[in-house]
C-alpha cells in the first residue's frame, strides 16, 4: 500500500525545513512504499533545487499552489497524492524514524480507521518561560499518554448532541485513509472556514477534517506509537504571537463546532460580542500579565466566533 507524505509550506525557514526533510530521509519504511509531495504555497522565498537535492528524499516532488492558505495547499497535495494513505507533515515537524512504518501497520490492522495522529513533542529554540506552559496546546503540542484512544462517532452513546473527541488527531502528523480524505474534499462546507493564510493565524482546518471523517462513518484515533518533534522558534513563545494565535483558534473553533451540531453556545450579535469582550478585559485582568492578556484574547476570539454564527 503506497503512502504519501504531504508538506504544505509557505516561505519556509530553511533550517527547520531541512530538519523535516532529513527526518523523512531517516524513515525505516521502505522507500519504494512511500512518496513525498511538497506543496509550494504561494511562496515568495522558496528553497533552490540544490537545497532539495541535498536533504530531500529521492522519492520527492514539488507542486505549486498559488492560492495562499493551508486548506488550499492541503487540497493541492491530496489531489496530487498517489498513495492510499497520506501523512500531513508541517514544515517544522521531524517524524520519528518509525513513523511511516507505524502508520502503515496501524491502518492495515484497523479497517475502520480514517484518521490518526499521536504525540507532538517540543524542541524549543530557547527555554520557554514558565508562564508560557499554559499555552503549549496552542502550539500543537500534545501527549495523551501511553494508551491508544479511539473515537467512533461525533455523538458518543447517551449524548444529546455531537461532541468533539478528546483523542481527535491534530494536523501535525495526521494520517488519513484515501476514502476518509476524499469525504473531506467532497464536503460542500469543508473549505468554507479560513485556515492559516500567510501571517494570519486563523485556524480550524484540522478540526474540520476530523469532523468530516467521523461524519463519513470512519473512526479517528490517538496512537502513542506515532511520535514527532515540533520545532518551536523563539518568536512563537512571545506574548503577542500567543495572543493572536489564541484569538484565531478560539474564533474558528466556535465556527467548526456550530457547523457540526457540537456547539453548546448560542449566537451573539456583533454588539453583544463587543460588550462581552469589554467585560472579559476586567474578568481576565488583561492588563496584569502577558498570560492574562493571552487569556483575554482567547475570550475575544470566542465571542467573535459566536457573532459569526
Amino acid at each position: 500500500m503506497l503512502l504519501t507524505v504531504i508538506i504544505p509550506t509557505h516561505n519556509p525557514d530553511p533550517a527547520r525545513l531541512q530538519r523535516t526533510l532529513l527526518g523523512l530521509r531517516a524513515q525505516t519504511h521502505p522507500a519504494a512504499d512511500w512518496e513525498l509531495v511538497l506543496v509550494n504555497n504561494a511562496s515568495t522565498n522558496f528553497p533552490s533545487a540544490s537545497f532539495f537535492s541535498d536533504c530531500a528524499p529521492q522519492n520527492s516532488s514539488v507542486v505549486l499552489e498559488p492560492e495562499l492558505g493551508l486548506t488550499a495547499a492541503r487540497r493541492r497535495g491530496l489531489t496530487a497524492a498517489r498513495g492510499d494513505l497520506v501523512v500531513l507533515v508541517d514544515d517544522d515537524n521531524v517524524l520519528a524514524p518509525n513513523y511511516l512504518a507505524e502508520v502503515a501497520a496501524l491502518f492495515a490492522t484497523q479497517p475502520r480507521l480514517g484518521a490518526a495522529s499521536g504525540k507532538s513533542l517540543p524542541e524549543f529554540a530557547v527555554d520557554p518561560a514558565e508562564w508560557t506552559r499554559e499555552f503549549f496546546p496552542l502550539l500543537a503540542l500534545r501527549d495523551l499518554g501511553e494508551a491508544p484512544l479511539i473515537a467512533t462517532s461525533l455523538r458518543p452513546a447517551g449524548a444529546t448532541c455531537n461532541e468533539y473527541p478528546v483523542c481527535a488527531p491534530i494536523g501535525a502528523g495526521m494520517a488519513l485513509r484515501r476514502a476518509a480524505w476524499e469525504a473531506w474534499l467532497q464536503a460542500p462546507a469543508a473549505h468554507s472556514l479560513s485556515d492559516r493564510r500567510g501571517s494570519a493565524l486563523s485556524s480550524g482546518g484540522d478540526n474540520e477534517i476530523v469532523c468530516q471523517v467521523l461524519e463519513a462513518g470512519w473512526h479517528v484515533a490517538y496512537f502513542p506509537s506515532l511520535v514527532l518533534t515540533h520545532l518551536i522558534p523563539a518568536a512563537r513563545l512571545e506574548a503577542d504571537y500567543l495572543a493572536r494565535l489564541n484569538r484565531g483558534i478560539q474564533e474558528s473553533w466556535i465556527q467548526v463546532l456550530a457547523q457540526h451540531d457540537a456547539s453548546p453556545w448560542s449566537p451573539l450579535t456583533p454588539w453583544g460580542a463587543t460588550l462581552r469582550q469589554m467585560r472579559a478585559w476586567f474578568t481576565h485582568r488583561a492588563w496584569s500579565s502577558p498570560a492574562a492578556r493571552i487569556r483575554w484574547q482567547g475570550a475575544c476570539g470566542h465571542f467573535a466566533g459566536r457573532a459569526h454564527l
